[in-house]
């Protein structure tokens, strides 16, 4: 059994320390300069205004996660276009249920009115 896991066992050692090697080197040789303009927050090249820690609205992040969910429901289309010859019309009638009930909930987000942007 160990014969079966030890590539892996060995895979995980060399990551770890490959990546501790880096961080090493970059620590011990890398410069290191401190100034004004290097501890702003990035705003495209544009002088900061404002704080930093401002509010953002509800609405940004029930558009993001609605992004997100959306996206990834997507992405279990990949799987079935590959064997979508193998699985016939049993294949067909499922997707065809999925995409229902991924276009009934994008219905009800454009009803209850997520994505408008007041």
């Amino acid at each position: 059994m160990f014969e079966a896991f030890f590539p892996i066992v060995v895979l995980i050692g060399l990551v770890t320390f490959a990546a501790l090697a880096m961080t090493a080197l970059s620590v011990l040789i890398g410069k290191r300069t401190k100034s004004r303009v290097k501890e702003e927050p990035y705003e495209s090249g544009i002088e900061p205004t404002g704080d930093t820690k401002e509010r953002f609205s509800v609405k940004f992040y029930m558009i993001a996660i609605l992004f997100i969910v959306f996206d990834i429901e997507v992405v279990f289309l990949y799987p079935w276009a590959v064997i979508s010859k193998h699985l016939g019309l049993f294949g067909l009638i499922e997707i065809l249920v999925f995409i229902a009930i991924l276009l009934v909930g994008y219905f009800y987000v454009l009803r209850a009115g997520a994505l408008k942007w007041d």
